[in-house]
C-alpha cells in the first residue's frame, strides 16, 4: 500500500514538526507569533530549492557536495551581469540558471564517463566553483539593489513571491517523481544500477540530467538569496550542501538511494528551520545549536537504517 505508507510518513513528519513547534512555543513567548512564522517561511525558499535538487541526487544513490559553491558562482554571475554588464534582471536570471546547470552537467559527465563516485567529483567542483566565484567578483561583494529587491517586494499575505516559486518547484518535482516514467526510472536506478541497466533504462543519461537539475536548482536558489541580501557575495552558500543533505535525510530520503520524496524533504527543511529558529530564540549558543542539529541528523540516519532493514525483511 504505497499510498498508505506515504500518508504515514507525512503524518510522522508533521507530528515531529508539531512537537518542535509546541516545545519552542512553550519556551519562548515570541515563537508562536505570526511574524515569526512568516519570517521562517520567507527564509526557507533557497534552502528548499537546494534540498529539492539534492533529493533527486540521493534517490539515484549519489550525492552533490558542490551545490553551495555552485550557488555562490551563480550569484556571482547574476551580480556581474546586472551590475557590471548592465543586463536586465530577466536576462541575468536565465544566465545564472544556465551556469548552475552547466556545473551540474560537468559533474554528471565526469561521473558517468570515468565511473567515479559522485562524492569525489562534486568535492572537486565544490572547490572549483568557489574559486570561480571569487574570480568573477574579484573577491568583492557586488551590491545589486533594486533589480533583485523587487523580487522580494511582491507579497501575498506576508509571503513573498519567492516562497510561492519554491513551493511550485516542490510540487512540480514531486509530480515528476510520482507520476512519470522518468521518475520511476530514478527510483529503479537508485535501488540497483545494474538491474536498471539490464532493464534498458538510459542510466548514464538519467544521472547527467539529475546532476544538471541539482545545479539548476542551486542557480535558482542563488537568485533567491541574492534577492534577500540585495547583493552577490562569493562567500554565500557556504555550508548549504550540508544543510540540504540534513533536510533531505530528516525527510526520510535514503542515503543509499532508491527511496525518497520531495514532499518529505519539504517537511525536513521545515524541521531544520524550526529547530534553528527555536534554538536561537531560547538563547542556545551556536556551538550547542550545531551539536543538537548534528544529533538530529544522526538519529535520522539511524532511523533510515532500521527502515531499510524493515523494508528488506518484508520482501
Amino acid at each position: 500500500m504505497p499510498v498508505l505508507r506515504h500518508i504515514i510518513n507525512y503524518l510522522g513528519l508533521a507530528a515531529a514538526l508539531a512537537l518542535l513547534v509546541a516545545f519552542f512555543g512553550s519556551r519562548s513567548e515570541h515563537f508562536l507569533s505570526q511574524g515569526n512564522f512568516l519570517s521562517l517561511a520567507n527564509q526557507i525558499p533557497d534552502a528548499l530549492l537546494i534540498a529539492t535538487g539534492m533529493t533527486f541526487v540521493l534517490i539515484i544513490g549519489g550525492i552533490d557536495l558542490s551545490v553551495g559553491s555552485v550557488m555562490a558562482l551563480c550569484g556571482a554571475v547574476l551580480g556581474t551581469a546586472i551590475v557590471v554588464w548592465g543586463w536586465p534582471v530577466y536576462l541575468a536570471i536565465p544566465l545564472a540558471l544556465a551556469t548552475g546547470a552547466a556545473c551540474g552537467l560537468i559533474n554528471g559527465l565526469i561521473v558517468v564517463r570515468w565511473r567515479l563516485p559522485s562524492f569525489i567529483v562534486t568535492l572537486g567542483m565544490l572547490e572549483a566553483a568557489r574559486g570561480a566565484a571569487y574570480l568573477v567578483t574579484n573577491s568583492q561583494t557586488l551590491y545589486i539593489g533594486r533589480p533583485v529587491d523587487q523580487l522580494t517586494g511582491i507579497t501575498a499575505g506576508g509571503l513573498t513571491l519567492l516562497f510561492f516559486v519554491a513551493i511550485a518547484v516542490v510540487l512540480l518535482a514531486q509530480g515528476a517523481l510520482s507520476m512519470t516514467t522518468w521518475g520511476r526510472g530514478l527510483f529503479a536506478l537508485g535501488a540497483s544500477e545494474e538491474t536498471a541497466r539490464l532493464s534498458g533504462l538510459p542510466v548514464n543519461r538519467l544521472k547527467v540530467v539529475v546532476f544538471m537539475l541539482s545545479g539548476a536548482a542551486a542557480g535558482l536558489a542563488s537568485v533567491v538569496l541574492c534577492a534577500r541580501l540585495s547583493s552577490a557575495d562569493p562567500n554565500m552558500g557556504s555550508g548549504y550542501e550540508l544543510n540540504a543533505i540534513a533536510a533531505v535525510v530528516v525527510g526520510g530520503t535514503s542515503l543509499l538511494g532508491g527511496r525518497g520524496s520531495v514532499i518529505n524533504t519539504f517537511f525536513g527543511v521545515l524541521i531544520i528551520a524550526v529547530l534553528g529558529s527555536g534554538l536561537v530564540q531560547i538563547d542556545v549558543d551556536d556551538p550547542v545549536k550545531r551539536v543538537v542539529t548534528g544529533a538530529v541528523i544522526v538519529v535520522a540516519v539511524i532511523l533510515d537504517y532500521y527502515r531499510g532493514r524493515w523494508s528488506q525483511a518484508r520482501r
